[in-house]
């Protein structure tokens, strides 16, 4: 199967109609102005060398030359095989927390930006490592499937914002029940689940979902987003209020998010400012065993460049060879 690793530069063949028209347009303006002072006769008397052909010639071969330069600018590539590839590491799904209370600027610019770098740099430090994404408030979503693609991980990741669930709530322990059916089949004990989340559970029981993980041999650690005094909602420009219009504050619940992790069988961390929390978490992944996962994937993309950019050359020097005067050569 053919692929193309610049295929932006492609949208150049659209110049194509335009060169052919540019130049069938420049042919009748000048026969317009060799009619203002001879008739067809008297003009090709007077001018018995000049080609009408070869010009016509000579400007599809540059057209010919110029497509083929440009697929060959936008690389194409032929699969030449599937292989298995084989690596060590720990399966590691994120939930992070999208609901509304992830607005409150305890950090800046907000607790769901700052959760973002965090887990972004997290993913910089990952080696054979699998990562996967969920999503949660009042409801929980896989945005990313279980992957070893930290390119994928990191452009999901920028996509995500508090409007990622369309319901509002923080259901923690929907989001684990998520979280635990989402792992490979290939994964049996180096499993990770980190919760990042100011820990304001309104939905569930996530201590007891919690303890079900541990139970299967998942570790469940959690980040505590936010402060204990607690912080107003922008939405809008505005600040969120309630129904009785007092100005609504969110508060990091602390002792949820360790009840969750002693039941979880993982560890508790508070986030600040410079230091998000992740790295002591990095250095229990990487004190746990580590398995082999297989994937099967495309290998030795055969690069196929360099064929069209010589057919290019070729049509070049075939344009340039042809002149624009007739040859004088009769056959009878």
């Amino acid at each position: 199967m053919l692929y193309f690793a610049n295929p932006i530069y492609l949208y150049l063949l659209l110049l194509l109609p335009f060169l052919l028209l540019g130049y069938g347009l420049m042919r009748w303006l000048r026969a317009r102005r060799v009619a203002d002072f001879a008739d067809a006769a008297q003009a090709a008397a007077l001018m018995p060398s000049v080609s009408r052909i070869k010009g016509w010639v000579r400007v599809v071969l540059f057209s010919l030359a110029f497509a083929s330069f440009v697929i060959g600018i936008a690389r194409p590539q032929i699969g030449a095989k599937l292989s298995e590839h084989k690596a060590k590491g720990v399966e590691v799904m994120i939930c992070l927390d999208v609901s509304n209370s992830m607005l409150a600027q305890d950090y800046s610019p907000s607790r769901l930006d700052r959760a973002k770098l965090a887990i972004s740099r997290f993913v910089d430090k990952l080696q054979e490592d699998r990562i996967g994404l969920i999503v949660f408030a009042g409801q929980s979503f896989v945005q990313l499937p279980i992957t070893t693609d930290y390119v994928s991980a990191k452009m999901f990741l920028g996509s995500v914002n508090t409007e990622s669930v369309p319901v509002q709530g923080t259901a923690i322990g929907d989001a684990l029940r998520t979280a635990m059916r989402s792992f490979s089949t290939q994964s049996s004990k180096s499993r990770v689940i980190i919760v990042i989340t100011d820990g304001e559970n309104h939905e569930d029981d996530a201590v007891e979902v919690a303890k079900q993980a541990a139970e299967i041999g998942v570790r469940v650690f959690t980040v505590g987003v936010g402060s204990p005094e607690g912080k107003p909602i922008p939405m809008g420009g505005e600040l969120l209020k309630d129904r009785e219009g007092n100005i609504v504050v969110t508060k990091l619940d602390e002792k949820t998010l360790q009840d969750i992790a002693d039941a979880g069988n993982g560890a508790y961390v508070r986030a600040g400012n410079s230091e998000f929390g992740l790295n002591p978490i990095i250095d229990g992944i990487r004190k746990m065993d580590a398995e082999e996962f297989s994937s099967v994937v495309f290998e030795e993309f055969d690069e196929q460049y360099m064929y069209f950019f010589a057919f290019a050359l070729l049509l070049l020097v075939l344009e340039m060879l042809i002149g624009n005067r007739r040859n004088g050569i009769k056959l009878f």
